[in-house]
């Protein structure tokens, strides 16, 4: 019952923005259904790469994760968008394995090897996830990456991966950072108001996911945040839309399909900064 619960608020929240068919066209264009099909296959099909794949057992359920940077580095665990683990998810990986000193990042894959190839599969999949399980399988990577080397380990997420970011910051007692960019948890899943890991979080002035990463989404976090007496950054960038971090040439395309020409490369960078001191502060102290 919690989990359809925690389903309906969260998928209601987010169909208006990401798409029910009805809403779709209105929102992303006619274009959007149709998109990056390519990209995404391929990238499936040399998921390698830079990566070392492993299994993670949680409960009765075991599930493949991808782990990249150095060993017995802090690790970070990288939570996907609603496409899946696809090209821009590992993007994220790589870019934040290779912050100076080093992290050892980790994606679990959360739709066990499915992709939303268009908006509408992307929809579908989101709908049918298990976020309870989500969470379960967020806390096994945490101990995972703990079991093996990391001393200490974060949690990153973007959009889905956001809201599941903040969830962890509550839900996961082993997390000791959380960064969340542009989502928020419903209430079914996690109250930010009793977080117990340092939370910054990062969100687009023009993004238009009501209730989800909108500003009053952002504002909504921040008021639940300081109650919590956790350290926390709420962060909003000005002329930034959703996914605003998505910015590789892939990425700046299928965001243009979806109507959002809004590329702040400042923006971005300036983001960045804020993510490598608040990780910084948190999993390279002693």
């Amino acid at each position: 019952m919690a989990s359809s619960l925690v389903l309906r608020s969260f998928t209601s929240s987010c169909s208006v923005a990401f798409g029910t068919r009805r809403f779709l066209p209105h929102l992303f264009g006619a274009a959007t259904c149709r998109f990056f099909a390519r990209s995404m296959a391929a990238d499936s099909a040399t998921a390698s790469g830079p990566f070392r794949k492993v299994q993670i057992q949680r409960d009765d359920t075991t599930f493949d994760a991808y782990v990249a940077g150095k060993d017995n580095a802090p690790g970070i665990v990288v939570l996907q968008e609603w496409w899946g683990v696809d090209f821009e998810i590992k993007n994220h990986a790589l870019h934040i394995a290779q912050m100076n000193p080093g992290y050892r990042t980790l994606i679990p894959d959360l739709y066990r090897g499915k992709l939303g190839l268009d908006a509408a599969e992307a929809q579908h999949l989101m709908e049918g996830l298990d976020w309870q399980g989500a969470v379960k399988d967020i806390r096994a990577s945490v101990n995972w990456l703990k079991s093996t080397g990391s001393s200490k380990v974060g949690v990153t997420g973007y959009c889905m991966g956001g809201a599941l970011s903040i969830a962890s910051g509550v839900l996961v007692p082993e997390a000791d950072a959380v960064v969340a960019f542009y989502g928020s948890p419903p209430p079914q899943l996690a109250d930010p108001s009793l977080a117990k890991a340092p939370i910054q979080a990062h969100f687009g002035e023009l993004d238009n996911i009501v209730g989800f990463s909108d500003i009053s989404a952002a504002k909504a976090l921040e008021e639940k945040l300081k109650s919590s007496g956790v350290p926390y950054e709420v962060y909003i960038y000005p002329g930034c839309a959703h996914a605003f971090m998505n910015a590789s040439p892939d990425g700046i395309k299928r965001r243009k399909e979806m109507g959002m020409a809004d590329g702040d490369p400042a923006a971005v960078e300036l983001a960045w900064s804020r993510f490598s001191s608040w990780m910084g502060q948190y999993l390279l102290s002693p």
